[in-house]
C-alpha cells in the first residue's frame, strides 16, 4: 500500500502496511493521515538512537513496547511501556532505545517530509 491508498483511509490493518526502512534499526509505518493528522508506528532495536531534532508540528508517542531513554529540551529520563511524550512545536527531542521498542507517534499537521 503506498501513502497516497493512505489519505483519509478509515480502517486500517497494520499487515496491508508494510515497513519502511530508516537505516541503523530504526524503521516505520505511516498507518493513516490526513492534512491534520498522522498516526505512525516506530520500531527500534537495541540501542538504535532517534538523533535529536525539533519541527514545527506537535508530536504525542506512546511508548507501546520497550524501554527507552528520551530527551526533551533540557530534561532526561527513562520511559517505559505505557508511558508517553509530548513534543512541543520546535522543541529539541531525541531519544536512545534501552530495549527492543515500539513507539505510537501522533502528529499534527501530518508530516510531509515523511511522505516523500
Amino acid at each position: 500500500m503506498n501513502f497516497k491508498d493512505l489519505t483519509n483511509k478509515t480502517l486500517i490493518a497494520d499487515n496491508e502496511i508494510d515497513w519502511e526502512d530508516l537505516g541503523a534499526g530504526v524503521r516505520r509505518k505511516i498507518m493513516a493521515y490526513d492534512d491534520k493528522l498522522m498516526l505512525v508506528k516506530v520500531e527500534f532495536e537495541k540501542n538504535a538512537v532517534g538523533t535529536i531534532h525539533n519541527h514545527p508540528h506537535l508530536q504525542l508517542s506512546y511508548v507501546a513496547k520497550g524501554s527507552f531513554e528520551v530527551t526533551m529540551g533540557d530534561d532526561k529520563k527513562t520511559l517505559n511501556e505505557g508511558d508517553v511524550f509530548f513534543a512541543p512545536t520546535m522543541v529539541f527531542h531525541g531519544l536512545v532505545c534501552l530495549e527492543p521498542g515500539l513507539l505510537i507517534d501522533v502528529f499534527n499537521p501530518h508530516r510531509e517530509d515523511f511522505l516523500k
